[in-house]
């Protein structure tokens, strides 16, 4: 795996992973292994069920605007119900982002991969006023060196650019009565719906290509090869096929505008000669626009190629995807915060426990991440798994921390569904 440009929340462990790597250091006894293993599996349990009252909500504040659909709307919403649920939904959607250790892609990162040449040698023109909001979100960013070939192939390149292990896209379109005013007809998105995107790989150059209604235009560099071909055929058809035709064509022109005072007759000859050299040209232009449609229709093949592959999930279904990566990322950093609290021999502040979480990862994977230590000892705080004594803190010893989880479990279920509201931070 590729070390980011600069540290990263994201943990690039499985929790499975985490929880033996933590056992397998040797600082617990023998008689506490499966204990910790044990509360480690209720503390993702419980953050589980939390993450599926978030689930909820997203699907809830989301069935409105779901381009995808597949249920009847049980009655109408009013405007002011819609706004609302599109307001929790954002709101909601930007905390799961958050959680699962997502950045947002700023307005100069995103201007800068606008203006920087595509890598897939691509022309992308994007509209972006049919846009109500549109908001880009990554993760995993670092440096990629990728070797690009050039003039058919004789050349070689090698070319760094940033790349983006993964990007979510939160596009919401502009109402039905702008794209009317527009007059646009075969739209491919319905106005007024919010699609949610998220892919995998994608180099910084080339986010425009992630647009909806992004459409490809021939670079400078195809419009003079095809120009300068047009040119170079055009010649050689004009000295090689047209002679006789353009000769015939000049003296007819010059003697009905009184330049020659020699009458051109035109027999069956000349009218063939005539019909071949119209035939000619139209074959010929033919050609060129052929070559032209050729072109921009391989650029597409190679953008919706590159979209398969790249492309995760869509709409709804990026819920499951970045809850589960958001379950992964609450879960892990609990584990390593409860975990280096439990080891350490006397209670510690909470920059010493953030320093040794990332000095231990970086020594025991070569990675260097930027361990998020405030919203770890919250959820631990939230949890009851840990006590704070003035900016020190320390964990419950393994057999009191079972019983304070026993104890969340009982208030879950205690609560009725309704009431139970999203804690994530």
């Amino acid at each position: 795996m590729q070390q980011s440009s600069k540290k990263d929340r994201f943990i690039p462990l499985r929790k499975t992973d985490l929880i033996n790597a933590c056992i397998v250091q040797g600082q617990l006894v023998e008689a506490d292994k499966k204990a910790f293993t044990e509360l480690c599996h209720i503390l993702v349990s419980t953050l589980h069920f939390e993450y599926h009252q978030t689930l909820e909500t997203l699907k809830d504040n989301y069935a409105p605007f779901d381009p995808n659909a597949d249920t009847l709307p049980v009655h109408a919403t009013s405007q002011a119900s819609l706004e609302d649920k599109q307001q929790v939904f954002a709101q909601t959607f930007a905390q799961v982002l958050n959680a699962a250790n997502f950045e947002k892609v700023t307005e100069q990162d995103l201007q800068e991969a606008l203006h920087e040449a595509s890598l897939f040698k691509v022309r992308l023109e994007v509209e972006f006023s049919d846009f109500a909001e549109v908001v880009f979100y990554r993760r995993g960013e670092y440096q990629k060196t990728e070797t690009l070939s050039k003039f058919w192939g004789l050349k070689k390149q090698q070319v760094t650019f940033t790349n983006y292990d993964k990007i979510a896209v939160y596009i919401k379109f502009k109402n039905a009565e702008y794209f009317a005013q527009k007059k646009a007809k075969n739209l491919n998105f319905e106005p007024d719906s919010t699609i949610i995107k998220l892919f995998q790989n994608v180099p910084k150059a080339d986010l425009e290509m992630l647009f909806p209604n992004s459409e490809v235009r021939m670079r400078t560099l195809d419009k003079a090869i095809i120009g300068g071909s047009a040119l170079v055929g055009g010649t050689v058809v004009l000295v090689t096929k047209l002679g006789a035709s353009l000769l015939l064509m000049a003296g007819l022109i010059s003697y009905w505008v009184g330049l020659s005072d020699k009458a051109v007759t035109i027999g069956t000859q000349e009218l063939i000669a005539l019909c071949a050299g119209a035939g000619v040209i139209g074959g010929f232009i033919f050609k060129e626009w052929s070559k032209f449609k050729n072109r921009k229709l391989k650029f597409m093949k190679a953008l919706a190629d590159n979209l398969y592959f790249k492309n995760l999930d869509n709409n709804a279904g990026v819920f499951h995807h970045l809850i589960d990566a958001a379950e992964e990322e609450e879960s892990k950093e609990a584990i390593l915060a409860y975990y280096f609290l439990l080891i350490s021999q006397h209670p510690i502040s909470s920059e010493q426990l953030d320093q040794q979480i990332e000095e231990w990862f970086a020594h025991q994977f070569n990675f260097e991440i930027d361990f998020e230590i405030e919203d770890a000892l919250n959820k631990l705080h939230r949890f009851g798994l840990i006590e704070k004594q003035d900016t020190l803190y320390r964990a419950l010893p393994l057999n009191q921390a079972h019983a304070q989880l026993d104890k969340e479990w009982d208030n879950i279920f205690s609560t009725p569904v309704n009431e139970s509201d999203s804690k994530l931070t």
